[in-house]
């Protein structure tokens, strides 16, 4: 059986700056939150491995981008450092430009076309000591640093995207411990998100401004369709709040330019409300988005929460896991294989959302000591990352055919990266870095199989 993808569909791949460049604290680069974590609290990380090397692409972008083309990918997202172009915040690094439009150049010159994110959870430290997203000064600082990477980067990057994921340096830094400064606090996260979400509005005002010849702007959400555990009102009930709070909260204002009015009311009834400025509401009417990029991994289950004091200390308040048991489990990862999500969630975005133009800007199976699945040759047989994106692709096509306005595949990633407190625990590349023969690169099964979908267009799904 074959699928036909549309004509100039990206194919690609996904990554980000602090997790591929190395290079953390050279050429005028100042440390970010994980840098300066690392350094406080080196055990938190695994194998005491930190963001100082990663997989080493600021001095090997070059063949980086050689092997892209080798495989024959069209695109690619990765980021840009804010502490590499702004050290300080202010001062422009010239070492930065030369680096970023060296590779986005390397890129263009070779079939490749940049998409270009401007955070992904690497604060600075000096804005961290400042309070981080916590304080309103972060709105002002990144919309800063957005005009300047356009007016020094907007004649190569005609993609953009302000910010990858928000949902998790909000929640897993001010609602867990995976990220830094590790706060447990609800409304504190709530202003966190709002002072996110703002820095994304007036980034967006910021491109407007530049006015980049064809030029488009959007942003990166990870998107997991909540599922009821049953039809029984206190579990729709919790589903409804579970994507008010993780879909709706960001995508309705991205999109729509306003926050969802049930939202309001609950924040306003726990006393969650976040500090507003007058005229922030209409700096979000008038900067949405061009397009979306959809990271999805797996679902989120949920059922009807257990009692809780009042006001609400977390969206537990309102929703819980639920632990479905007919899930398929990647057992490396410990998250769920659900490809009909990315059929949900296109249907969704075609639905409630305007068929926005969107893209998957990640997907992908993390599989720890791959190197058990090494050939003679020493090439990893990943056909487990075969099947997990030729299903997710399948269901995406359907999604084509039915209307959904997507214009690509991202997998997660291009080549292994470092993963914040993971490190190379799990490995998710089409291409294996080997960290102890200076940082070489070798083809994994897949990027083969890639590198002909790429140049055919065509999904082929065995008999």
């Amino acid at each position: 059986m074959e699928k036909q993808f549309p004509k100039g569909f990206l194919w690609g791949a996904a990554a980000s700056a602090p997790q591929t460049e190395g290079a953390a604290l050279i050429d005028g680069k100042s440390p970010s939150t994980w840098d300066k974590w690392f350094e406080l609290e080196p055990e938190l990380f695994y194998n005491g491995v930190g963001p100082e090397h990663t997989s080493n692409t600021y001095h090997m972008y070059k063949e980086d981008v050689h092997l892209m083309k080798e495989m024959s990918l069209n695109s690619y997202r990765t980021s840009i450092a804010w502490t590499r172009l702004l050290p300080d915040g202010e001062t422009v690094n010239p070492k930065a430009v030369e680096f970023y439009r060296n590779y986005f150049n390397e890129m263009v010159a070779n079939g490749v076309e940049p998409i270009i994110n401007l955070f992904h959870f690497d604060m600075p430290w000096w804005l961290m000591e400042k309070g981080g997203w916590e304080a309103r000064e972060s709105v002002d600082k990144f919309a800063y640093y957005a005009k300047v990477a356009f007016e020094q980067f907007g004649d190569i990057v005609k993609k953009w995207a302000t910010f990858n994921e928000p949902l998790v340096h909000i929640e897993c830094g001010y609602m867990g411990d995976a990220h830094y400064p590790k706060v447990h606090d609800f409304k504190r996260a709530i202003q966190v998100a709002y002072h996110t979400l703002l820095a994304h509005a007036k980034a967006v005002e910021a491109f407007k401004e530049v006015g980049i010849e064809d030029g488009e702007i959007g942003i990166i959400l990870n998107l997991s369709p909540a599922y009821a555990k049953s039809e029984e009102e206190a579990d729709q009930a919790a589903a409804f709040h579970a994507d008010l709070f993780y879909i709706r909260s960001f995508l309705d204002t991205v999109v729509k330019g306003y926050f969802p009015e049930e939202l309001i009311a609950i924040l306003k009834e726990h006393q969650l409300t976040p500090v507003v400025e007058e005229g922030d509401r209409q700096i979000f009417e008038d900067n949405t988005v061009d397009f979306l990029g959809v990271n999805y991994y797996q679902p989120l289950r949920v059922q009807a929460p257990l009692p809780q004091e009042f006001p609400a200390k977390g969206v537990g308040y309102f929703s819980r896991y639920y632990d479905w048991p007919d899930k398929v489990i990647n057992p490396h990862r410990g998250w769920e294989i659900y490809e009909q999500g990315i059929y949900d969630i296109a249907m969704r975005v075609k639905e409630d959302y305007h068929n926005i133009k969107w893209f998957i800007s990640e997907n992908g199976m993390g599989v720890s000591e791959e190197e058990r699945f090494f050939d003679e040759n020493g090439q990893v047989q990943d056909d487990y990352r075969i099947e997990f994106v030729t299903n997710h692709l399948t269901k995406l096509h359907q999604a084509i055919e039915d209307g959904s306005n997507c214009f690509g595949y991202h997998m997660w990633t291009f080549l292994d990266c470092w993963s914040w407190l993971n490190a190379y625990k799990n490995r998710y590349g089409y291409y294996r870095v080997d960290l102890d023969d200076a940082f070489k690169r070798t083809a994994k099964k897949s990027s083969h199989w890639m590198k002909e979908l790429s140049e055919t267009n065509r999904l082929v799904i065995p008999d």
